[in-house]
């Protein structure tokens, strides 16, 4: 049988207050102007009431009354992002949202995921995402299986958030769901922390950005690193006596970073430098922490580099990884604060145009959403059996990876993006084997 996903209405859901009139123009901060227009994709997948085979009655109506109330609290995001992509209109034009049949039941797909089908269960397609990303703050759609088994697909704009606000923004609309109000409290400060500044060098940031595009055929799979897996990375890449252990996600990246490696030099036959980019979260480095409602691109994005003659070991690379992200300190984010960030985003733009610019140079981007908490989510029907990214399509695309935590929290789910032919190899290479499951059953 043929798995359709059919839209059956869409709408816009608005605020249930109307956004007081001093906050009808929200500035986006520096951290936001830095990031493309481009959506995050991210799918909630709950299984029915197994003592009902259902849901719950009116969870269509439940789901959209208490979006409207988590709108009143989360304003922007019923706006429309200006055309200077500097600041959003919170002007409660309502937020997209769709409804939508599969005609098969949950579990059915949570057996072997079909990637490209996955990626119809959300509202915006993620190879198309025109003109949408420039608009709308999120976009929202429920699919509803036979079984009324259901998943939640979001595409939220990456101008407005991050990882964290994403997760913050899912457990504040279900709090509304259960009638908890008074425990959300997002805050959208992110641009008296950080001022927005209109001499950053966007062009150059572009540019490089640019370079760092590949032609070819993109293929993305998902592999899964068990409880026992993680456990042994991280004995396999100890520092040594008096070393702080990695932690799981340096482990991973690391790991992952030294096979991408090695599948590279494999297909083209030279060692190439190597460029890894991490995102961090910056709102644990702050003094006072911020609260975990701060809301925006609370993130800084650097970079640690793998020249031609430095050692692959894993350990090694796990140095190289805690040595740029140990930078990202208390004292990093009070300079980016008073003033220093357009030289240090200059700085770095300049550091990474110049090892490009010396030959062929590989790129990775890493992200990990890892103990963020959106497996919390509960509408009051429970928590989800499964967190989603999507399939990275096209012929023009980046090596990319995603790390999200699994159900249990105590194992993590890979979705890498490499082009077609070192994929390939990456499937066949019996070290990255012997840590993972690739496409696996999504676990509850």
């Amino acid at each position: 049988m043929t798995v359709k996903v059919t839209i059956t209405s869409t709408e816009t859901i608005k605020p249930a207050s109307p956004t007081p009139h001093h906050l009808k123009a929200h500035k986006l901060s520096f951290l936001d102007q830095l990031h493309p227009t481009i959506f995050s994709h991210v799918g909630l997948y709950y299984l029915p009431d197994n003592s009902h085979n259902s849901q719950p009655p009116n969870v269509a109506g439940v789901l959209k009354e208490s979006l409207s109330k988590a709108l009143t609290l989360f304003y922007p995001l019923a706006g429309r992002i200006d055309s200077d992509q500097h600041s959003i209109d919170c002007n409660d034009e309502g937020l997209y949202y769709s409804e939508a049949l599969v005609n098969c039941h949950l579990l059915d797909f949570l057996r072997k995921p079909d990637l490209d089908l996955l990626n119809d269960f959300y509202p915006c397609h993620p190879t198309k995402p025109e003109p949408f990303a420039r608009i709308y703050p999120v976009m929202i759609q429920v699919n509803v299986f036979e079984c009324s088994g259901i998943a939640i697909g979001l595409c939220l704009s990456h101008k407005v958030l991050d990882g964290i606000s994403t997760s913050s923004f899912l457990r504040g609309w279900a709090s509304c769901a259960l009638k908890c109000f008074k425990t959300v409290s997002p805050s959208f400060n992110a641009a008296s922390l950080f001022p927005p500044n209109n001499q950053l060098p966007m062009d150059s940031i572009a540019s490089l950005g640019r370079s760092m595009i590949k032609m070819g055929n993109s293929v993305t799979r998902r592999f899964l690193f068990d409880a026992s897996a993680l456990s042994a990375l991280k004995s396999k890449g100890d520092m040594g006596t008096g070393i702080r252990s990695p932690s799981r996600v340096e482990a991973v990246t690391a790991f992952i970073w030294k096979c991408a490696m090695s599948v590279s030099e494999a297909k083209s036959g030279i060692r190439k430098p190597s460029i890894l980019s991490h995102a961090v979260d910056l709102r644990r480095r702050m003094v006072p922490p911020l609260e975990e409602y701060s809301m925006g691109n609370l993130l800084w994005i650097p970079s640690t580099h793998c020249r031609i003659e430095d050692e692959m070991e894993l350990n090694s690379l796990i140095g190289k990884l805690r040595e740029t992200i140990t930078e990202i300190d208390a004292d990093f984010v009070r300079k980016l604060r008073n003033g220093g960030g357009l030289s240090m985003i200059s700085k770095n733009v300049e550091e990474m145009a110049e090892l490009c610019s010396k030959g062929p140079v590989d790129y990775y981007g890493f992200t990990s959403w890892s103990r963020f908490g959106i497996y919390e989510t509960d509408f009051g029907w429970g928590k989800p059996v499964w967190v989603s990214s999507h399939k990275i399509t096209g012929s023009m695309f980046m090596n990319l990876v995603h790390m999200l935590e699994t159900g249990e929290g105590d194992g993590m789910e890979a979705w890498i993006t490499l082009d077609e032919p070192e994929m390939a190899l990456l499937l066949d290479h019996q070290e990255f084997l012997a840590f993972v499951s690739v496409d696996p059953t999504p676990s509850n």
